[in-house]
């Protein structure tokens, strides 16, 4: 899969952890930055991981800052996504297999390097289940969408 990635400053300790989980997946990986800890406003690449995820360059996309909340907010802006925070194994498969999740957003104040490394494999090893009640509820969350998006 291709995964999209970004984080602003507080993200960036945890990112390399991240990136080097994905790739030892066997994932690509396309960094949208931030590149170091110097101040850096989430929005703006929260904003690019998404568009990416959306347009269908990147499969899906993993999100850092501090809380996790703020790329989180962003990121579901973008018609087509569906980022959550997860900050537990359960969240991050469970997301993905009930609810389409498409960027997982984890906050590096939270949760440490060891955490970060599970919930990622969790979250790239997950498939939405198709043919069952959370396909209807899925279809159900774009059209909301659709109606709202316009």
């Amino acid at each position: 899969m291709k995964i999209a990635i970004g984080c602003d400053h507080a993200g960036f300790p945890l990112k390399e952890t991240v990136i080097e989980t994905v790739r030892n997946l066997g994932h690509d990986i396309t960094d949208c930055g931030t590149y170091s800890t110097a101040r850096a406003d989430y929005p703006d690449f929260a904003h690019k991981v998404a568009q990416l995820v959306a347009s269908g360059q990147v499969e899906r996309g993993i999100l850092i800052c501090g809380s996790g909340v703020g790329v989180c907010i962003t990121a579901n802006k973008i018609k087509g996504i569906r980022a959550c925070v997860c900050h537990d194994a359960y969240s991050a498969t469970q997301a993905v297999e009930h609810d389409g999740l498409n960027i997982l957003c984890l906050g590096a104040r939270i949760i440490g390097p060891a955490i970060a490394q599970e919930l990622t494999q969790r979250f790239l090893s997950a498939s939405f289940l198709t043919g069952t009640r959370h396909e209807d509820r899925l279809k159900k969350v774009k059209a909301i969408e659709e109606a709202n998006f316009k």
